[in-house]
């Protein structure tokens, strides 16, 4: 295996805003969500660990006391997220009551199938009891039976949103689009991921239109912290089977969550169970379980005893106590409790345990969404943790396998990951186009030499980690959506992009590629099929905002990527990096930043990464695909050659020595070739 080498490294300023808490007991977020308490439809777009829950209990007990609902029903993907959910004694910390579910009221701790709770639901809401807690499956099977017109006048709060799809198929998006639909219930939904692994979108736009967003990022949660100051993502290749090389990346010191791979991948070695006795059969010497958690006590070369907690064993009964024991209240507190948990399908998103320092999954994840849910179990704030690290290990391709293809997938997926990971984490961006009269934003740092209104400047709010980037020709959003779309949506969009399998392989491997084909033919398709309601003009300044954040994160990037600055000047390294970009090319232009490939990076990452053999016959899958010009590409870069008729006065030429008007040319005449040819029959 290669050496480690992260492929995000992001440290923060633990200015200790996001865990501050005002009069009533919330946090900086809780806070903004509580401002929208008053909205029918609420969004809450927001990182794990930036207490979303506890939110949800402020607005959902407004709306019981103050708002006339007359109950309210907290959904949630799995049982064991109902415990984020259980009695809250709210008043403690100075609001005006408390957060309280009658035990026979919280189904994620009732026996049976969630088919049988049915009935428990319907009680409930021929109760005068108020709040009740169930899992999204329950809740599905209750619509189907008695209607979404029993849940009038009701609060429905669905957390891990993003399980929704607008997708027909998807029972509670269906469910969600009904209530919407009926407009006779409150619904407050909350996400730290409002993107889906499979690119469907989350709502329809006419239905995400009547919420009312609350975002708070990454950046300012992590920012924020008091503890953590360092945050380490990596993709790391290996040859072989993954447990005899899996002690170089997984350190017996660290609280460590592992999720081994799915049976049904190329890394699962087809039998779990033994791939876990292997696991601790690395680590040590097997000391037997302990008798009140089931946790495995295993003996370290060193001497010291690990508590592992085995959740991937297949007897209920056991894996149930070790999952007990990992959500007693009384033992969260305890850094001591537990060393190492080994998980298949479990311990991911809404588990809480603040005391992980390393999250090590092994094989890639189908779902962007997954990945992201799993890196929040190690961004949890904590006394004495000041590093936190995600590590993807991913098996290297080899020629001699059938699967080549997937495992060139796998790692594809991997880079989208990545770079989707760098704008989740990154300051948010605010464009201005420059104009002769533009001028600074109040609260921006424009360093050493101040505004300068001759050139592009870069501002960056410290206090609401912001920057604010001018440049020139940035087509700016007219409508309010757009509006929105540029200020909120951004790495939604960047999300779709990373998922497009033909882009990135282009941007990667393609040594013929026009980077203008990426950014302005493939993103202009995806922004096109997202926002099909926005006009050109609109759809034109949402995809130069999303190539401007997504190229100056890269380009910041590659500015200290090989400067220890990176490591030594902490949150401030990527806003040097784009500051250093900007100065280095004069001005911004939207031109300039079109003509980046945002793949570029990412490639010089890989290529650090993976062997010199697996790099060459990775590229060699891809490139072997002969790449041809769609219809629907040739009448963008058509439009796109009219455009540029607009602004010189001529049609691009064939001949041109500028790749991008001479790739225009080509979209003309094919386009030209294409209608000649629907003429003659």
């Amino acid at each position: 295996m290669n050496d480690s080498i992260p492929s995000v490294s992001v440290t923060y300023a633990c200015s200790g805003n996001s865990t501050r808490a005002n009069e009533l007991g919330m946090r900086p977020m809780q806070e903004r969500a509580w401002d929208k308490r008053g909205e029918q439809f609420l969004l809450i777009k927001s990182p794990p660990a930036s207490g979303k829950s506890r939110a949800l209990m402020f607005i959902a007990l407004d709306k019981l006391h103050n708002q006339g609902l007359r109950q309210a029903i907290v959904v949630v993907p799995e049982r064991t997220i109902g415990a984020s959910f259980a009695d809250t004694a709210l008043s403690n910390f100075g609001f005006w009551t408390d957060w309280t579910v009658a035990p026979k009221w919280n189904l994620c701790n009732a026996p049976g199938t969630d088919g049988g709770k049915v009935n428990s639901v319907k009680a409930f809401l021929d109760s005068d009891d108020r709040i009740l807690v169930c899992t999204h499956a329950t809740f599905r099977f209750a619509v189907d039976r008695f209607g979404s017109d029993a849940f009038d006048g009701r609060l429905i709060a669905v957390d891990e949103f993003h399980h929704v799809s607008a997708n027909p198929d998807n029972r509670l998006g269906e469910h969600v689009g009904q209530l919407i639909a009926r407009d006779k219930s409150h619904i407050v939904a909350m996400t730290g991921s409002y993107f889906r692994g499979d690119a469907e979108p989350v709502l329809m736009p006419d239905d995400e239109a009547r919420f009312e967003t609350v975002t708070y990022t990454y950046y300012e949660q992590l920012n924020g912290y008091e503890h953590l100051k360092r945050l380490d993502i990596g993709y790391f290749f290996y040859t072989g089977n993954y447990v005899d090389d899996i002690l170089r990346v997984l350190d017996p010191d660290e609280k460590t969550i592992v999720h081994i791979p799915s049976v049904n991948s190329r890394e699962s070695t087809k039998d779990k169970i033994r791939e876990v006795e292997h696991i601790i059969e690395e680590l040590g010497e097997w000391q037997g379980a302990d008798a009140t958690t089931g946790f495995q006590l295993v003996k370290t070369p060193a001497g010291r005893i690990l508590r592992i907690a085995d959740l991937v064993d297949d007897d209920p009964g056991r894996r149930e106590r070790v999952a007990a024991a990992l959500r007693d209240p009384d033992l969260m507190n305890d850094r001591d409790h537990v060393d190492i948990i080994v998980a298949l399908g479990m311990a991911k998103e809404g588990f809480d345990w603040v005391w992980c320092d390393h999250a090590l999954t092994v094989g890639y994840r189908s779902s962007l969404t997954e990945i992201v849910q799993i890196i929040g179990r190690a961004t949890r704030d904590a006394p004495g943790k000041t590093r936190a690290r995600f590590t993807n290990l991913i098996a290297e391709p080899d020629a001699s396998e059938e699967a080549v293809t997937e495992a060139v997938n796998d790692t594809l997926k991997a880079i989208a990951a990545s770079l989707l990971m760098e704008q989740v984490l990154a300051p948010r961006f605010n464009f201005t186009p420059k104009r002769s009269d533009s001028g600074p934003v109040e609260g921006a740092d424009y360093g050493e030499e101040g505004y300068d209104p001759e050139k592009c400047n870069v501002g960056f709010n410290h206090d609401t980690g912001q920057f604010h980037i001018e440049i020139k020709g940035l087509t700016e959003p007219k409508g309010k959506e757009a509006e929105r779309i540029c200020r909120e949506d951004l790495n939604e969009v960047i999300t779709a992009f990373a998922q497009d399998k033909t882009a990135v392989e282009r941007g990667l491997f393609d040594q013929e590629l026009v980077p203008e084909e990426l950014t302005q033919v493939r993103m202009g398709k995806i922004v096109k099929d997202r926002y099909p309601e926005l006009s050109e003009e609109d759809r034109e300044a949402v995809r130069q905002h999303a190539v401007a954040a997504l190229n100056l994160t890269q380009k910041a990037k590659e500015t200290v990527l090989d400067e220890t600055e990176a490591q030594t000047n902490g949150s401030t390294a990527l806003i040097d990096g784009v500051r250093k970009f900007a100065m280095d090319v004069r001005d911004l232009d939207i031109d300039l930043i079109d003509r980046i490939n945002p793949f570029g990076e990412a490639y010089a990452i890989l290529a650090k990464t993976m062997s010199e053999e697996s790099l060459k016959q990775v590229a060699a899958v891809i490139t072997a695909k002969k790449i041809q010009l769609t219809p629907e590409e040739a009448r963008d870069l058509a439009r796109r050659a009219l455009r540029f008729k607009q602004e010189r006065g001529r049609l691009p030429s064939i001949t041109s020595q500028d790749p991008w008007e001479k790739r225009m040319a080509e979209g003309v005449a094919l386009l030209a070739r294409m209608k000649a040819e629907t003429v003659s029959g």
